[in-house]
């Protein structure tokens, strides 16, 4: 059983730690939405993000020598803001570890990454309409709901038949 008191480091991650994100990404998709992947697809998505710097950074927490957490980091450029959001996506923490400061850790050490950076203007996620857990946690972090809705047309996974958006569309 791990030691919740031992020391937690945040790092980046690299190359060695594709089969254990493209795992945990699976395991977050069957956790929060029901939804099972592809693991070889996800494998391979994992492994060319963390390839090309250019689409954006994972960070990982580890304590006792495992990775406990992940989340990502993609960009979106806003030519409002001249500037580069960050978009916090893919966070996962393994249950043995949840309740004990991982994403928070996770959190604090991107957010005061991004502060020292003129470039960025700011953090934004995406979090499941139901997955009110997860919304309690960001909020407590300071993240405040934005005012815009996420849509979205999907190739590979064909959510938009299935989304929130049609179900509230419909009035059900």
């Amino acid at each position: 059983m791990p030691t919740v008191d031992s020391p937690l480091q945040i790092r980046p991650a690299q190359p060695n730690d594709v089969a254990t994100i493209a795992q945990f990404n699976i395991d977050l998709a069957s956790e929060t939405e029901n939804r099972q992947l592809e693991p070889e697809r996800v494998l391979a998505g994992v492994a060319a993000f963390i390839a090309d710097p250019g689409k954006g950074f994972y960070l990982v927490a580890e304590r006792d020598g495992q990775v406990a957490g992940q989340l990502m980091v993609t960009y979106e450029w806003s030519d409002w803001r001249n500037g580069v959001f960050w978009w916090l996506q893919s966070v996962f923490v393994l249950p043995q570890y949840r309740r004990a400061g991982v994403f928070k850790a996770l959190f604090s050490h991107l957010e005061a990454q991004a502060r020292r950076r003129p470039d960025v203007c700011g953090l934004r996620l995406y979090v499941d309409a139901e997955n009110r857990r997860a919304q309690g946690v960001y909020s407590r972090l300071g993240m405040g709901q934005s005012r815009y809705l996420f849509y979205e047309t999907d190739f590979v996974l064909k959510e938009s038949e299935n989304s929130v958006g049609s179900t509230l569309q419909s009035g059900t």
